[in-house]
């Protein structure tokens, strides 16, 4: 019987973790002003009109998949289960996609739709992804979906497919995920789209946040210790560092520096431009548009700071989310890994689980 650990309150974790100072107070950059960039302006509190005119944009984008081509269909065995696996290929945004639908022989619908979002930036090892499966129990219930986004490697066997694009982490990554669920839907008629979750790690997890915060047809959301706020102190030091030529090596920040934040020191682009990057990237600002979301961070997270945990838990409390449409674990000594995280698979396996017709007792 899993035994679960309550949902932390913001007030109650800043107690546990900090002896009553949240990670925002904690040691904030010594220098305000780091090559020739106002940190305090770069990071000032976002406005509504910048929240807006992100929103709005979004609007504008319809990221379907047209061209739709499965490349190789094969079956194969992951543990007890017989997998039907799918290499698919399609157009966004006028660039090639690739990405697979996995799921369990004889699938007989309606099954849910969960999109595994990948940590890191190099792109996703399918057979990692299918020896993850028989841990998770159900997992023959479900159509999986597993993207590569743009300008990633999709490596299957001794096959690579590799997707066309410029990167665009935590953005576009959005539109190739939402394209690839459209793929998968029709393309496998157990898939119900009536039923749809995300689980997502480190990189993945802050796509998956966003993917809801997008698009209403997301149930459920698993989130490992993934980015949410861009605004915070974490990233603030982040960015300071690489103003001053030290990139962390950390997924997506080496494309936020080339990007975004190099051009600002050379004054090509202007903090109101980088800004709006930061926006849309920050779960957090559009917290009201989130489905049902299961949080898991550890306090000893080297990668990704428990700060962007709490920020989000933060926003759902002021927003009065609470279990079971809002759950957040943090687990102390916790390091960037579920397997760190004590208690945690099982936790998000009976959230994803409520996604089936008929709810399976855990």
């Amino acid at each position: 019987m899993i035994q679960r650990r309550p949902p932390v309150a913001f007030g109650l974790l800043c107690s546990l973790l900090t002896a009553g100072a949240c990670s925002d107070d904690l040691a904030a950059p010594e220098e305000v002003v780091v090559a020739g960039v106002d940190l305090d302006v770069l990071f000032a509190e976002p406005t509504e009109a910048e929240i807006g005119a992100v929103e709005a944009e979004w609007a504008t984008r319809s990221p379907g998949a047209v061209n739709v081509t499965v490349v190789e269909d094969s079956t194969v065995t992951a543990g007890s289960l017989s997998l039907r696996i799918r290499i698919v290929t399609h157009e966004v945004d006028g660039f090639l996609h690739v990405g697979a639908v996995v799921t369990s022989s004889g699938l007989v619908g309606p099954a849910p739709v969960v999109l595994y979002a990948h940590p890191g930036d190099a792109g996703i090892e399918l057979e990692d992804v299918l020896g993850l499966l028989p841990l998770t129990s159900d997992a023959d219930r479900f159509v999986w979906v597993v993207p590569a986004f743009r300008s990633e490697p999709l490596a299957w066997g001794d096959d690579v497919f590799t997707a066309q694009g410029t990167p665009s982490p935590w953005d576009r990554d959005v539109d190739d995920a939402l394209a690839l669920v459209d793929v998968a839907l029709s393309i496998e008629p157990a898939a119900d789209a009536d039923r749809i979750g995300v689980l997502g790690f480190s990189r993945g997890a802050g796509v998956g946040l966003l993917m809801g915060i997008r698009d209403p047809r997301i149930d459920r959301i698993v989130s490992f210790f993934g980015p949410t706020d861009f605004f915070d102190g974490f990233v603030r030091g982040l960015v300071a560092d690489a103003l001053r030529g030290q990139v962390e090596e950390l997924a997506g920040l080496d494309y936020l520096d080339q990007e975004y934040l190099q051009p600002l020191r050379r004054e090509e682009k202007t903090v109101a431009e980088v800004r709006l990057e930061l926006v849309r990237r920050s779960a957090v600002l559009f917290a009201s548009d989130l489905p049902d979301v299961q949080l898991h961070h550890g306090t000893a997270d080297d990668v990704v700071s428990v700060s962007q945990a709490e920020s989000l838990v933060r926003a759902m409390e002021e927003l009065g989310r609470t279990a079971p449409a809002f759950e957040a674990y943090i687990y102390e000594g916790g390091g960037h890994s579920p397997l760190a995280l004590l208690g945690s698979t099982g936790r998000a396996t009976a959230f994803l689980s409520a996604l089936l017709p008929t709810p399976v007792a855990q």
